[in-house]
């Protein structure tokens, strides 16, 4: 049975690597600014979610302290960000 525990959570964390991937695309190749925002939030997501696998795949549990500071500054960046470029569109449509 641990066995096969094993070889899912190996899947499950070669899968979000494989993602991850993906995700960047997004990130680079997004239209807009906003559709780069987006994709940096779910990198940042999806980073974490491989920290919390590694950490329990290996049993290292002081990993997931960081995996929740990461989730916590990339979740402020993203609200930080989105208020500045909201502001500046803003200030363009006034002119």
């Amino acid at each position: 049975m641990s066995e096969i525990i094993d070889i899912a959570m190996n899947v499950i964390f070669w899968g979000m690597i494989a993602i991850l991937f993906l995700c960047f695309v997004r990130l680079i190749k997004g239209p807009s600014i906003w559709d780069r925002l987006l994709g940096m939030n779910i990198v940042a997501t999806k980073i974490v979610l491989i920290i919390i696998v590694y950490a329990s795949m290996f049993g290292t549990a002081f990993l997931l302290d960081f995996a929740i500071i990461y989730a916590l500054s990339g979740f402020i960046g993203t609200i930080y960000i989105a208020l500045f470029f909201a502001d500046r569109t803003r200030r363009r449509k006034k002119k």
